[in-house]
């Protein structure tokens, strides 16, 4: 774990891709795309079965590990129309079920907006970004917002790591700014995108 101090207060970066303010006792939690494996089987792409319940999984253990009051999901948290199936539906009702005590927040990213907001049943708040915690900026797209630190996800960042020989690895990696922390994907089946960080800025590498 990597803890990262901000002017608004400290950030827990998580193994599990997740970012966790001890101050405002908040899990922040970025493009977990429900739904997204069943929709690539659907098109006929032969994807594994079973993440949709992984994902929610090891949401279940971030919780536990962190013990949050509240949790944002920083933008597409369903992937697709096709993730408003009974079967997908049924395992996020269960999930939602066993933490009735969490206040859940999504700000809606550009998934969210085609495969439409969570049912009602599920209990979660939706937002359009940015959406103010104290100094933090909560959003999908990563962008400027004045006097804030803006957390958000959607590029997926990822670092290439170079080991002994030629051995290459490519990770998953939390992306510090000047400005913005851009955390990575949190869902099994996401890919991700190389980062090229510049002078004055950070990565933390997921492994």
């Amino acid at each position: 774990m990597h803890s990262v101090e901000t002017p608004f207060g400290a950030l827990q970066l998580s193994r599990h891709k997740t970012a966790f303010s001890p101050a405002h006792k908040a899990l922040f939690v970025a493009d977990v795309h429900l739904g997204k494996a069943a929709t690539f089987r659907s098109l006929g792409v032969p994807v594994p079965a079973g993440t949709t319940q992984e994902n929610l999984d090891k949401l279940s253990e971030c919780i536990g590990e962190f013990n949050p009051l509240s949790v944002y999901f920083l933008g597409d948290l369903l992937h697709a129309k096709m993730a408003h199936n009974p079967d997908l539906l049924g395992k996020l009702l269960a999930w939602r079920a066993q933490h009735t005590n969490l206040a859940m927040t999504l700000i809606r990213g550009n998934h969210d907006s085609k495969a439409g907001d969570p049912p009602a049943s599920l209990n979660i708040s939706v937002v359009e970004e940015p959406f103010m915690l104290g100094g933090f900026a909560l959003c999908h797209h990563p962008q400027t917002v004045q006097n804030a630190l803006v957390l958000a996800g959607h590029e997926h960042p990822v670092v290439v790591l170079n080991g002994k020989g030629r051995s290459r690895a490519r990770v998953p990696c939390f992306y510090l700014k000047t400005d913005q922390l851009i955390l990575p994907s949190f869902g099994a089946f996401t890919g991700g995108y190389a980062v090229n960080p510049q002078a004055g800025e950070a990565v933390f590498p997921v492994v």
